[in-house]
Parts: structure tokens; C-alpha cells; sequence
């Protein structure tokens, strides 16, 4: 059988009578036509079956192929589940998406980001960094590449764009509510505070040197407000970062002996952990348990009972990182970091000790 030949932009400009470049321009620079043209080219390109440029080669003949390679460290089943991930994204894919941009999801590893590899071979204009660990070598392979980057909460890089949020003053006007409330046996719910977290207990000092920068930030926020109570505070560490995966470690923490009346947890995700495994045991909260969130994601004031947390905006947090992203694919210099705000939004969970 003999396979039909896929029409060409100089079919379609010979069909019209056009020159090749004025069907070009009908798909590249349409204001160069008038409406009446570029409807004639249009239509004589769907007869012919012409489905337009072939976007490889344009983006060689460009040099750009309009896509943003974000850099999980997570996977992608995972990432779909964050509400937190979920909200920063949705609003930097509404900033540049008008710009003709979109984002090519890179999956996390064992190595505290996407396989390096992965980098290498992506076909991206720049790249966001979204939460990696410290050292993660998918940051080398964007460096070799010489691709801009713009990193959304962690690692803080000398001289490259970020946006993140206040994590140590988040985490202790977490603990400093606790305090105020008569609490001295705390727990902290720490999410990975290893680049391949397993979940159990951590010392403070085995989380102090965790290689995520958040972790370091929220764990020393706790601590420096806990005052003589620090001393004694137990630290767990979730299996991952859903709240189904934290169910482990949220059951280990509150089987402890004597338990702990409050527990500041790293995520929110973690937080409904906890709540849910108070319920399974017939714990009260907030009557026997105090349990503070980080993120104020949505599901935060749909849980039972409403969640106390740390609110950091996270629109607007993938607002800048998108306005950061245009700025650098337009030849921009690169700006200071910078951190959204963060404040206590007390709710049904937290009460006196």
C-alpha cells in the first residue's frame, strides 16, 4: 500500500497562490494578514489536511520550545495530591500560559529531585526548581545546560531568582500559640527530613541536618520558641508527603508514652494525619490534643474539626514565580529572593493544654 505523502506549507501556499511565507506568517505572525487572507489560507491548509508548522522545527529555527521544566521532588502521583503543590502551580501556569508557555512536569527521585538525565534530555527554555533537596544533581544538569532557573521554596542558590515563604517565623508563631495555651509535651510531624524519607523517629539534631532547607527553617522556628520545653520534644518523620502515606508515623507519634498534647506538624497534609488517627483512637481534639498545620491549604478548613495552621499564599507565591519566570525568558537580570508573607490562622483544632 502505498503511504499518502503529508501535505506541505508549499502545498498549501501553491493551493492559495500565496508565497511560502505568507502562509507562514497566517500560523506565526497572523497580524501581518488581513482577516480575509488568513481565513483563505486557513481553510485551503484543512482541505489539504495541513495541520500547521511542525513545532520541532520551529523550535530549532526559534531556538525556544515554549515549554518550563518543573522539577519535582516528588512523583507525579504524589504532586497531583498536594493541594499546596497544586495551587502554586495552577497559578504559574495562569501567568504564563497567555504567553504561550507551558509546563513539562519532571518527576522527583532517590536523589531529592528528577534523575539527572531526565534534565538533560528535556526540551525547556528555563527551569523552576519546585521545593528539591539541597544538592539534588538535577541543579548541576540545569547548570550545565546553562538554562535560567528560578527556584520556589528551596535550595537557596547565591545569584539564582526565588520565591518562598517565612518558614522559621511560620513554625514558631506555631509553637509560640501552643505555649501560650499551657502546652509543654510536644510532638513535631517532620516530612522528609531525608532525601528518601522511611518514616520514624528523628532526633532534633538528625533533622537540624536534613537536606531540605524547609525542614531546617520549621524544625529551628519550633525549637527556638518551645524554650526549656525543646528539651524533651519528640520528632517523627512521615513515611511521605499525602496524608495517607503520613498514617504510620502519625499513629507511631501518638502511641508515645507519656503522648504528646500538641503536635506541630511540617504540612497541613500531615496535620489531617493526625487528625485522623486521633479519631481512629478516640483522642479529642482539641480536649485531650492540639495539632497546628503548615500551608493553610483548602482542605484545612473542611477538616473535622477545622485546622489551626501557618498560612503562606500560595497563589501568590506561584503568581511571583511565574512573573520571575517571564522576566528571566525576556532577558531580565535576576532579583533578589524574595518570601510571602506568613501568619497564624487559629481554627477548632488547638486548645488549652
Amino acid at each position: 500500500m502505498t503511504r499518502r505523502r503529508r501535505p506541505t506549507l508549499d502545498d498549501v501556499a501553491s493551493a492559495v497562490g500565496v508565497s511560502r511565507a505568507t502562509v507562514s506568517n497566517a500560523y506565526n505572525r497572523p497580524d501581518q494578514l488581513s482577516g480575509r487572507l488568513r481565513d483563505e489560507v486557513l481553510r485551503a491548509a484543512a482541505e489539504l489536511g495541513y495541520a500547521g508548522p511542525d513545532p520541532t522545527a520551529r523550535s530549532l529555527a526559534t531556538s525556544r520550545t515554549g515549554a518550563i521544566a518543573v522539577l519535582l521532588d516528588t512523583s507525579l502521583s504524589t504532586a497531583f495530591s498536594d493541594p499546596a503543590l497544586s495551587l502554586t502551580l495552577d497559578a504559574l501556569a495562569r501567568v504564563v500560559d497567555p504567553h504561550g508557555h507551558a509546563l513539562l512536569l519532571l518527576p522527583g527521585g532517590a536523589d531529592g529531585g528528577p534523575p539527572a538525565a531526565r534534565v538533560l534530555a528535556a526540551q525547556a527554555d528555563i527551569a523552576v526548581a519546585y521545593s528539591l533537596a539541597d544538592g539534588a544533581p538535577a541543579l548541576d544538569s540545569v547548570r550545565a545546560r546553562g538554562l535560567p532557573l528560578v527556584v520556589v521554596d528551596q535550595p537557596l542558590l547565591p545569584g539564582v531568582a526565588r520565591i518562598g515563604c517565612q518558614d522559621r517565623l511560620g513554625a514558631a508563631l506555631a509553637a509560640r500559640h501552643l505555649v501560650a495555651l499551657g502546652h509543654r509535651r510536644f510532638g513535631i510531624f517532620a516530612a522528609c527530613s531525608r532525601v528518601a524519607p522511611g518514616g520514624g523517629a528523628l532526633t532534633a539534631s538528625s533533622a537540624a541536618s536534613a537536606p531540605f532547607r524547609d525542614t531546617r527553617e520549621r524544625l529551628a522556628g519550633y525549637l527556638d520558641e518551645l524554650g526549656p520545653a525543646s528539651a524533651s520534644v519528640v520528632v517523627e518523620e512521615a513515611a511521605g508527603l499525602s496524608a495517607e502515606s503520613a498514617l504510620t508515623g502519625a499513629f507511631a507519634l501518638l502511641g508515645r508514652s507519656p503522648r504528646p498534647t500538641a503536635v506541630l506538624c511540617m504540612s497541613d497534609q500531615l496535620a489531617l494525619a493526625v487528625l485522623a488517627v486521633a479519631g481512629q483512637l478516640g483522642i479529642g481534639v482539641p480536649d485531650e490534643l492540639s495539632v497546628v498545620g503548615f500551608d493553610d491549604s483548602p482542605p484545612a478548613s473542611w477538616s473535622s474539626p477545622p485546622l489551626t495552621t501557618i498560612r503562606q499564599d500560595l497563589a501568590e507565591k506561584g503568581r511571583i514565580a511565574g512573573e520571575l519566570v517571564l522576566g528571566l525568558l525576556a532577558g531580565g537580570s535576576v532579583p533578589p529572593p524574595d518570601e510571602v508573607p506568613v501568619s497564624l490562622v487559629v481554627r477548632g483544632s488547638t486548645g488549652p493544654a
